[in-house]
This record gives structure tokens, sequence and C-alpha cells, in this order.
């Protein structure tokens, strides 16, 4: 028995490539270790995310469905880097011990900012639902900066550390990149210019998210509010990417903050009507404004305003309770109709332009009939 355990581990202590056979299977047994403990990993985090639905905090589930997918390869790794530390790599002429190590290092590193970046996407929904509770919608616009922001941040730190582990001088790095600071803050001037763009839409609050504004030939509805640029949807459904440079310069128009919609137009009635029938008719225009419940009472004009070349011109002006665009119109429908009835009711007659022609004669018209007509 003794001589076939012997033969056994003999067998095993044969060499490949100058390496015993029983360090390859433990390499390999190190990476199917690996790969069964992530399908471990995987149901475990599974029934860790089922419980966490059942309590009453969210954030429980952010970090579980943050820590699942970096955990899995974490353990997969795991197996993969005791599987390399067994086996006896060269340092020779090349340091490829060195080098593997450096990079299970470094992926060890991206692990750990994959989980950090999935954390802050899953804080980032937490806030952003409420966020949309609130009145104010600044934190609805600081949610997206914040989470690109804090990606680039984890991103250039992940840069660093895995430089900082393959052997170069991070200091050095950072010494040359204070250097050639100057030409890269000349070459990104206008960069510079938008994020200062950005802090003044932050600090005055021009307009938010969702708001209907006008710069210069762009209208449209604010959808998104970056470091850099502002998305705003068109009427015509398009998207017009604006950088935010242009409204440190720019006069912007918020239709949303109106807090009232004006109604300003001139009816013209014709010149037969009677001075008292046109005083009736005023009267009857600012009864109408005053009946109606969806014009504001507090201030309207309506007056007789100018004797037009063929008409008698009447002045409205007046404003509505509501600020909808599409209310608005409706509003005003409804006051034109009534004022069509009224000037009905009084059997009285819009103008539309006119022109008399006097006619001294025509050609070949006899002298008799040329004198008949009146002078």
């Amino acid at each position: 028995m003794s001589d076939r355990v012997r033969e056994i581990f003999g067998f095993f202590q044969m060499e490949v490539f100058g390496i015993a056979l029983w360090i390859y299977l433990a390499s390999f047994g190190a990476i199917l270790f690996g790969f069964i403990a992530k399908r471990i990993t995987t149901a475990l985090f599974h029934r860790l995310k089922v419980a966490s639905k059942r309590t009453k905090f969210p954030l429980d589930d952010v970090i579980f469905e943050a820590l699942c997918r970096p955990a899995e390869w974490a353990v997969m790794l795991a197996g993969l880097y005791v599987a390399v530390a067994i086996l006896p790599l060269p340092k020779d002429p090349v340091d490829i011990e060195r080098f593997v190590f450096a990079g299970m290092t470094g992926l060890s590193v991206g692990l750990v900012i994959w989980f950090a970046t999935r954390l802050v996407d899953g804080l980032a929904r937490i806030w952003e639902v409420r966020a949309a509770q609130t009145e104010t919608k600044l934190d609805d616009q600081l949610v997206p900066i914040v989470r690109r922001s804090s990606k680039v941040f984890l991103f250039i730190i992940g840069v660093v550390l895995v430089l900082q582990n393959m052997g170069y001088s991070v200091g050095s790095l950072l010494a040359g990149m204070g250097i050639g600071g100057v030409a890269v803050a000349m070459a990104s001037k206008d960069t510079v210019a938008n994020l200062f763009g950005s802090l003044v839409v932050f600090l005055d609050k021009p307009f938010q998210i969702g708001d209907w504004i006008e710069m210069g030939s762009t209208e449209g509805t604010v959808e998104e509010v970056g470091l850099r640029t502002t998305r705003i949807r068109t009427f015509a459904n398009s998207l017009i990417t604006v950088p935010n440079a242009m409204f440190t310069t720019t006069s912007i128009n918020n239709w949303s903050r109106m807090k009232k919609r004006r109604i300003k137009m001139t009816v013209g009635v014709t010149y037969s009507t009677p001075p008292d029938r046109l005083d009736e008719l005023v009267q009857g225009i600012r009864q109408l404004i005053v009946d109606n419940d969806d014009l504001h009472h507090d201030f309207f004009l309506v007056n007789f305003d100018n004797f037009g070349s063929s008409s008698l011109d009447v002045f409205i002006y007046c404003f509505t309770t509501t600020t909808s665009w599409g209310q608005f119109l409706q509003v005003k429908q409804d006051l034109m109709l009534e004022i069509m009835r009224l000037v009905e009711r009084m059997e009285l007659s819009f103008a539309f332009p006119t022109q008399s022609i006097h006619v001294e004669s025509l050609p070949g018209e006899p002298p008799a009939l040329s004198r008949q007509r009146p002078h």
C-alpha cells in the first residue's frame, strides 16, 4: 500500500516545463473554486436582494444591487489570484510575476470603482424620487450633475491608483500636468465658460427643468441641465443642445414664470355706428370681461381708441387667469365669440377695408352723361 501511495505522490511530483504537476492541479483547483464561488455568490445575493425588498429602507436595496455584480467577479478574481500565486512565474529576464500581480491589482481597483459607480447610480435614483416630491426643481437639476461629477471623480481616482500600482510616479505625473496646465486652460476656455454658465443657472435660477423658455432663436422646454450644456426640446420635437456659456451673455425669456397671459386686440365697427351705440358696445364688452371668471378683473381696458381708415376702433386689453397656452387660446376664443354675439344683438356691423373711387370721366363717354355725374 505504501508503495502505491509513493507511486501516486511520485506521479504528482513529475515536472512539466520545470513545474511540478501538483502545482498545476492546485492552480486549476483555485480557478475552479473561483467559478463555483461566483455561482454561490450570485445565489446568495439573489436571496439578500429579495430579503432587502421587504424592509422599509431603500438604502439596503441600493447597496445589495450595487454590490451584487462586482462581488461575483471579485470572488472569481480571488480564485484567479490564488492560482497565479501558486504558479512560480519567471522573474528573469522579464519580471512576469510583477506584471501579472500589477494587472490583478488594477482589476481589483476596477471592481471597487465599479461598485462605487453603481452605488452612486442607486443613491441618485433615491435622490430623484425624493426630489420629485419637493416643490423646488433645483434638486432635480442637481441630481444628474452630481451623478456625473461623482463618476468622473471615481474614474480619475481609479486611474491614479492603477498607475501607482503599476510603478508610475503619480507625483511626477501631477507635476507634469501642472506644467501643461496653462496650455490646457487656454485650450479649454470654452469649457470653463460653460462651467460658469452652469453656476449662473444654479445660483440665479433663470429657469428650471420643465420650464418653457425662449433665448434668441431657441424656444422650447428645458429637459436637462448639465455642467457643460443644456438640452431644450423644441415644439417641433427636436432637441437643441445649448452651451451654458450663452446663459451669461444672452437674455432669457421664461414663459413658464408668467403669472397671467395678456389678450390685446382691436375691434372695428363701421362709421355708420352712432356715438351712443358705440358707447353701449364699449360698456357691453366691459361687462363681458367682468362676467368671465377666466379673466382677471383687477385691471383691464376697453375704450374707443381710434378713427381708423375704414373703422371705428375699440381697444381691448385684459389678462387671463391661466398661463397654459392651450387654455389661454380657448379663453380668448370664447371672448371673441361673445363679442361677435354682442355686435350681432346690437345690430351693428364689423368694418372691413373699403375704398371710394371718384371717376371724372370714362373714355368715349358722351358729354351729356358726363354733365349728369355729380361732382
